[in-house]
């Protein structure tokens, strides 16, 4: 990965934005996406969609990825000054105690440096150390006076782990946050390198949504509101190569062998086959995880939207997810740029996704993205004279009315 691009996902990573607080993630995908993009928007629950317009008349695809985080809420403040706190999203109260905290508080400029206190292990009684200390019995120190601490922090402000971005092995990569943020770094790289590309047949929206860790909210109303022809969700999925997973229970998912393709009904079948033709298409090593039942991602919201949408999720392997210290191989984003990449410049005006209707392979594409990279200055080279004839930027053509249910399966 190059150094700038992982700065860019450093920045994603280390920048605040738990559930209901995405607004400083969202920044940054409008400052990253606004040379790029045709169209960026924001709706009203905060989701940022950006749109790069399509060179042809093909299906408008959707690539989603949520940009919230999991943390906590304060819920009291003592007249002491130690916070009671409540989770928001799945926070283990395991990995709590001693952990160190940053409490974005309502009357700081900056941050609050924090601690989970518990009572030294001198202190328990032998049976309370076989036990997890609940939530609610857990409070976060602040090093301050009580009166200060109740002057600054407020009822409902919000807490993230205070741990960042580091590289470490080989070629692996640890922070908290990589569910979901890797995933609006993969949809911000997929924009760019289509951009490269010289487009998608039809419309790429990349859609960064919010409050998915408390039910997938951000993905319902963005899938109503952009009604896509076919969508993608990318998340993290349990990476099972570590001790003590079963993987009869939970299948074979490795670090650094390469994206996940989701399997089952959440997934629409075509957009199954069709992700798999271009991770072989492309070389892209691939894994294949069974989704017996709806998921617990963006794309359990997509799917039933409006009449319908045709949805596949593609995830990277991830270990320990909802801890700090949650742990990527950066080759496997790499990959999953390059096979989503791929997958849009494959869908063109006779892509049909209604099951048992459609071929997922077409002729007539590139052999690899490396033939279109070697087309790339000759493409621009084609755009930079029409711009010099005309004045200024040339028409988009006319959108054709795209029915996948009449598309041409030939």
């Amino acid at each position: 990965m190059e150094n700038e691009e992982l700065l860019f996902l450093k920045d994603l990573l280390e920048t605040p934005s738990p559930t209901g607080s995405e607004v400083p993630v969202a920044t940054l995908v409008r400052q990253r996406l606004a040379p790029v993009a045709d169209e960026i928007a924001t709706d009203v629950m905060g989701s940022v969609h950006a749109r790069l317009d399509g060179r042809d008349a093909g299906p408008s695809l959707m690539l989603a990825a949520h940009m919230d985080e999991i943390g906590l809420m304060v819920t009291y403040v003592s007249d002491e000054g130690f916070l009671s706190v409540a989770a928001v999203g799945g926070v283990d109260a395991a990995i709590l105690p001693g952990m160190r905290v940053d409490v974005h508080a309502s009357g700081a400029a900056e941050p609050l440096r924090g601690v989970v206190g518990r009572k030294p292990i001198h202190l328990i009684e032998a049976d309370e150390r076989k036990s997890v200390t609940p939530l609610d019995k857990l409070v976060i120190d602040l090093g301050m006076p009580g009166e200060a601490v109740r002057d600054a922090v407020r009822v409902g402000d919000v807490i993230t782990f205070g741990v960042g971005f580091e590289t470490f092995g080989e070629g692996m990569a640890v922070s908290r946050a990589f569910d979901d943020k890797c995933g609006v770094w993969v949809a911000c790289r997929v924009m760019e390198r289509l951009a490269e590309a010289g487009r998608a047949p039809g419309a790429f929206i990349a859609a960064a949504t919010v409050q998915e860790e408390i039910g997938t909210r951000g993905a319902m109303t963005s899938a109503h509101a952009v009604r896509p022809d076919v969508a993608v969700a990318f998340d993290v999925t349990h990476a099972t190569d570590y001790p003590g997973i079963d993987k009869a229970k939970y299948g074979k998912i490795t670090c650094g062998e390469g994206p996940v393709i989701a399997r089952g009904p959440n997934i629409n079948p075509v957009v199954f086959d069709r992700l798999v033709a271009a991770a072989e298409a492309e070389g892209i090593p691939y894994q294949l995880e069974a989704e017996p039942s709806v998921t617990g991602t963006d794309a359990r919201a997509i799917q039933v939207t409006r009449g319908g949408i045709p949805t596949g999720l593609v995830s990277v392997p991830l270990r320990y997810m909802h801890t700090p210290t949650e742990v990527v191989a950066l080759a496997d984003l790499e990959a999953t740029v390059r096979l989503l990449t791929r997958f849009a410049l494959d869908l063109d005006a006779e892509a049909c996704f209604v099951p048992g209707m459609a071929d997922p392979v077409r002729p007539g594409i590139p052999v690899t993205l490396a033939d279109l990279d070697a087309d790339a200055p000759r493409a621009a080279d084609a755009v930079t004279a029409e711009v010099e004839q005309g004045a200024g930027r040339p028409e988009s053509p006319e959108p054709a009315v795209y029915d996948p249910n009449t598309a041409s399966t030939e």
